[in-house]
């Protein structure tokens, strides 16, 4: 089962495996705080990719695009993949925009990989 929450937000009993889906720790949230499992910095979009998005909502369909290109073939989603067919998995994230983040792109990504495994 996979989840998503800010980093910003308490943890939940709920959660499960926590994984940091960024490649920056989030600004002013202590790791105790954070209580994160796993950070899978690999997973993230790449640097370059990330400044040049700078969450402008102009960019999503563009960023989105990218960043799914550099995810094929990426480890990092075979081992998330892993994990969440056997535990509950809650990526964690930074952006403000839930919907418009790259959490959620990956996110989109492995459920869709699990409703085309059922198939």
């Amino acid at each position: 089962m996979l989840r998503m929450r800010r980093a910003y937000e308490p943890p939940s009993e709920e959660d499960g495996t926590r994984v940091l889906v960024e490649r920056l720790w989030p600004r002013g949230v202590s790791k105790q705080r954070a209580s994160i499992d796993i950070w899978c910095k690999e997973a993230a979009p790449s640097a370059e990719l990330r400044k040049w998005y700078g969450h402008e909502p102009s960019r999503w369909e563009a960023f989105r695009e990218r960043y799914l290109q550099e995810l094929r073939g990426n480890p990092a989603v075979d081992r998330l993949r892993r994990l969440s067919a056997s535990t509950t998995v809650t990526l964690v994230f930074s952006t403000r925009d839930v919907e418009r983040s790259g959490a959620r792109v990956l996110m989109d990504l492995l459920v869709q990989d699990a409703d085309q495994a059922v198939l």
